[in-house]
């Protein structure tokens, strides 16, 4: 590896959440839409016959961490279709990210992207150039080009056209689930099958060792790098599929499992804040911020309830924010957390990606559409922003 890259700019979502090859999903949803066809004629049946129909309470949960069985994490199950931005969403939107230039671009699941380019909302979908309609990271370099990560490549935007980078360029695998781009302009890739590097012109493979972890249970793939963090101190982050952090600091690897300070083997995001803490969501362990020390996991100590976290987002006052699944939204202000939940303004309490705006404001995309936080209260994005409507 020749120069240490030095970061450009954070990826945020954080989580940076966060799902699984495109062949796969799409198999999943056709099945799902099958036994959900199947059930709601079962349902209809037994309401014909007379029979009372259980009514589940979605808004509470139970706080105790013990009572929490390991569970197929939210991120990687169907979702319902809904509509937000103008009906230009048919489904979730996975990233949220504004340029340079103040446009806004949303990755969707599984509709392609949307860019508010101050005057319109434009709807980009595979027809239009980019790789696939699964949108999992978005990255802007120092130029300006935004990067896409893709279900079928990696895409470029140069402000006029798409180009879109597959295994016949050189790309590791065409899945890509994480993207960074380093002040070089080098980008960082990391696919379902490993990570490469991206210098504008040739790809070329990385070889990211794993640590020894007894029994793993990837989720997709032992070898996908699902996040990739480069810290202030230009180190690499590797984000291995239930085979915990692969750390490189220009010279020698470190790891990070359950055997020396994580608490799950299955990360889901990493975030690096202002002060240079890592903060670490997992799966099935809660959320930790290591210090380069010492790791203190926050959920395992009581202090936040929540066994799925991600989507890390530090805002301009110095808040870290994070997501627990079905709990709803974390802030952090260094030395308490507060919790926002529908009670609040969320439009769920399943949050897909937080990102804040130039203007300052906090977005948070849910499973029943987009919710701002203006520093006071949360309200449907349509509330705060006119061109939503």
């Amino acid at each position: 590896m020749e120069e240490k890259p030095i970061i450009a700019f954070h990826r945020t979502r954080g989580w940076q959440r966060l799902e699984s090859r495109i062949k796969i999903f799409d198999f999943i949803m056709n099945l799902t839409t099958r036994l959900l066809s199947m059930m709601l004629l079962i349902t209809l049946a037994n309401s014909c016959k007379g029979q009372e129909t259980e009514n589940k309470d979605n808004k509470k949960v139970n706080s105790s961490q013990s009572n929490i069985e390991k569970h197929q994490p939210l991120i990687y199950r169907n979702s319902k279709q809904h509509s937000t931005l103008n009906g230009s969403v048919s489904e979730f939107v996975w990233q949220i990210y504004q340029d340079k230039k103040g446009n806004y671009w949303f990755g969707t699941n599984h509709d392609g992207i949307l860019v508010y380019d101050n005057n319109s909302l434009i709807h980009y979908t595979s027809k239009d150039g980019i790789g696939g309609n699964a949108v999992r990271a978005i990255a802007e370099d120092k130029i300006g080009n935004i990067w896409f990560g893709t279900s079928n490549g990696l895409t470029k935007y140069n402000g006029k056209e798409f180009t879109n980078y597959t295994i016949d360029d050189g790309l590791i695998d065409n899945e890509v689930w994480a993207i960074e781009v380093d002040n070089t302009g080098t980008i960082w890739i990391g696919t379902v099958s490993g990570a490469s590097k991206f210098d504008g012109n040739n790809f070329e493979t990385l070889e990211v060792p794993k640590p020894n972890v007894p029994n793993p249970d990837p989720m997709l793939s032992k070898n996908r790098i699902s996040d990739i963090l480069i810290d202030k101190n230009r180190h690499l982050w590797f984000v291995n599929d239930s085979y915990g952090i692969t750390k490189f600091n220009g010279n020698q690897y470190e790891f990070f499992t359950t055997g020396n300070g994580l608490t799950d083997n299955n990360v889901a995001d990493l975030f690096e804040d202002s002060q240079g803490n890592i903060w670490i969501g997992t799966f099935y362990g809660g959320v930790s911020k290591f210090d380069g020390k010492t790791f203190t996991n926050f959920t395992k100590e009581g202090v936040i309830m929540g066994l799925e976290t991600y989507n890390f987002c530090e805002d301009r006052a110095g808040n870290i924010w994070f997501s627990a699944e079905n709990y709803g939204v974390y802030s952090y202000n260094g030395k308490d957390f507060t919790l926002f939940t529908v009670e609040d303004g969320l439009a769920t309490n399943t949050i897909q990606i937080i990102y804040e705006d130039k203007k300052g404001q906090i977005w948070f995309s849910t499973w029943e559409g987009i919710s701002l936080y203006d520093g006071k209260a949360i309200t449907d994005v349509s509330d705060k922003e006119s061109w939503t409507k």
